[in-house]
């Protein structure tokens, strides 16, 4: 059981430090810099290695459970604004407010407090709508364990910089089909169909 748990926070954590390359969405480009549309090994690395120092909480330069924990109680401090250890309905909605107000930010590119019609399109796009949400949350969860144990070489049910960085970097070579170095959005999306592929001839 507890290795089921390590291996499940550490697949969490391989997950959001955006080593899915092909992920759904736009997310994934997040790394794109420069803003040309493709993600240089360069810009990968540099952003792997700023993704790895926030997720790396307690800053003993390895990824475990004890970070995903730290995470979590961080997260409950700030949504306990009274800080009586617990949360109460009212600080639950509250947080649930803030978080919509920050996506909607994020949705209005032109900050005039409201969403046109394209900026709301993209919006739905990178949602993907509920049901394919979940579905695709389901395959980046296998994807997900099996980069995780390929990521923790030494089987230490922890993931090192180098493991991490080494890991992200063997996924972004198979993405990039064309080995020119760089990673397309149409790259991602014949990467991410090819895994839908195998997801459903594995019954995933």
């Amino acid at each position: 059981m507890k290795k089921a748990i390590l291996i499940s926070s550490a697949t969490a954590l391989l997950m959001a430090g955006g080593i899915a390359v092909a992920a759904p969405g736009d997310r994934g480009m997040r790394a794109d810099t420069n803003g040309d549309g493709a993600i240089t090994k360069a810009e990968m690395t540099a952003s792997l290695n700023a993704r790895f120092a926030k997720m790396d909480v307690n800053g003993d330069g390895q990824l475990s459970k004890a970070d995903r924990d730290a995470r979590h109680a961080e997260r409950f401090a700030k949504m306990d604004t009274n800080g009586d250890g617990e949360l109460s309905q009212a600080e639950m909605e509250s947080a649930r407010a803030a978080r919509k107000a920050e996506r909607f930010a994020r949705a209005d590119k032109d900050g005039n407090g409201k969403l046109s019609e394209a900026e709301a399109k993209a919006v739905k796009g990178k949602r993907g709508g509920k049901r394919g949400g979940e579905g695709m949350r389901g395959h980046r969860g296998g994807h997900g364990m099996a980069m995780m144990r390929q990521a923790d070489t030494n089987g230490d049910q922890m993931i090192s910089k180098a493991e991490f960085t080494s890991a992200a970097l063997a996924h972004f070579d198979k993405v990039d089909a064309n080995g020119d170095g760089k990673i397309t959005q149409e790259e991602r999306q014949a990467a991410r169909k090819a895994f839908r592929g195998q997801w459903n001839k594995r019954g995933g």
